[in-house]
Order: structure tokens, then sequence, then C-alpha cells
């Protein structure tokens, strides 16, 4: 799948399992009372809306390993080199990051850094925003100084925003997870499939085969403007009673 299919799907994963990860107290910083005068934990809108982006962004992560791919060329030749040695240490494009056991140790190695080490975790939050941006196209056609600029100014706004509303970032590991996850099962449903027990080297493909050719009209053509429509219906449903 291309990278703003990966990252309108971790959007959408977020925001459709958020809610009830909600309701776990290592995952949230604040809470709410309910009409009945029970508190309760409870994301903010600002943390659902910094969930979406930031897992967005983690689900463009497994694709590290292909030096062509959008998280490679966002940061110039920083994500190229970094693209290239992840690619030979995992033993190439759709091997070691695309599999459950990436999902969890990226998750669980966010978290740590987000518990340990604040401005590891800033830096983290600002480059997955940037990535998320970067993946959905936002951007100049033909000006790649231009849109880097934009990108920039853009992630830098955000995090601004998220900082004065007092996001919480006990959720950054669940979802970066999420995001990975999503990816993954987002590629076993084109024609090659993913190793998803790697390192067992058995493409897993989902049940139906959907068998999606990246890329190609369905994708570009109906998909992405499907995925985008229900992550602005999601928006609304879960901020509208916030």
């Amino acid at each position: 799948m291309m990278g703003h299919t990966h990252a309108l799907t971790g959007a959408i994963a977020w925001l459709g399992v958020a809610p009830a990860l909600a309701a776990l107290p290592l995952l949230t910083e604040t809470s709410r009372f309910t009409e009945t005068g029970v508190m309760v934990n409870a994301l903010t809108p600002a943390e659902f809306v910094a969930g979406a982006i930031v897992c967005a962004g983690a689900a463009m992560l497994p694709d590290l390993d292909h030096p062509s791919a959008t998280i490679a060329q966002t940061f110039g030749p920083v994500t190229w080199a970094l693209s290239k040695a992840v690619a030979w240490l995992s033993g190439g494009h759709r091997n070691a990051t695309h599999s459950l056991a990436f999902a969890i140790a990226m998750g669980f190695g966010t978290h740590y850094l987000a518990s340990n080490f604040m401005i590891g975790r800033d830096i983290m939050v600002v480059l997955l925003i940037g990535l998320s941006l970067r993946s959905i196209g936002i951007g100049i056609p033909g000006k790649k100084f231009a849109s880097a600029v934009l990108n920039i100014g853009m992630t830098a706004g955000l995090f601004v925003v998220f900082r004065s509303e007092n996001v919480g970032y006990a959720w950054l590991g669940l979802a970066v997870a999420v995001g990975c996850l999503i990816h993954v099962l987002g590629d076993c449903c084109t024609e090659k499939g993913c190793p998803v027990l790697w390192p067992l080297q058995q493409n897993w493909l989902l049940p139906w085969k959907i068998g999606i050719k990246t890329g190609k009209k369905f994708e570009q053509k109906f998909l992405a403007p499907v995925l985008s429509v229900v992550v602005l219906g999601l928006l609304y449903f879960r901020l509208a009673p916030l």
C-alpha cells in the first residue's frame, strides 16, 4: 500500500480503539467526572487528535526498510541513510519490520522512551507528526524545499498547540504499536502479503485475499478518498460529545 493509505488507516485505527483504551489508567494522564459523579479516565479532545496524527505517522515506520518509501524521503539524507541501514539489518523490504514482533518492540521501546526521557519523547512526537503530514500529501506540488518548510512549520505549530493543551503522552507507545500493526495488516491485503510471524518467512495474506495492487487506480481513486471520509467522520463522532 502507498504511504497515504497506511497513514489514513493508522488514524482510523486510533480513532476506533482510543475510546475503549482511555479507560485504562496507565494510558491516560487525565480524568473527568461523569454525569453521575464518578471519576473516570478519559482522553481530552486534543489527545484524541494528537493520537490520530501520531498513529498515522507510526503507520509509516515499517517502511523504513524501503529506501524509496515516503518515510525514507521525509527528512532527506538522514532518513534515507537510516532506511538503508534498517533495510540491511531487517533483510530487505517486507521482512522483519513488517511483523508482529516489530510492532510490539516499537510500542514498548517508545513507551520506555516516553516514560523516562522527555526530550526523546518530544523528538519522537515531532518526527511522527512531520511524517504523518508528509504521508497524507501536505506540501506544494513540484516544490520540495517549499514543501519541507511548510511541513516543518505545520509540525511545529501542531506540537505547540498540543503543548498548550497539556497533552499527556502516556498512550504514545500504544499509538506507535497500533500504527505499526495496522501497516502490517494493510500490507497483508496486498498480493504479496507480510511475514507476520517473522522470523518465520511465510508471508501472510488476509483470509479474503483482497490482493490490492499498490499504487493502482483502486487505491488512489477509490480507497484513499473513502478512508479520508471515514477519518473525518470518526473525528466528528468522537469529538462532538466531548
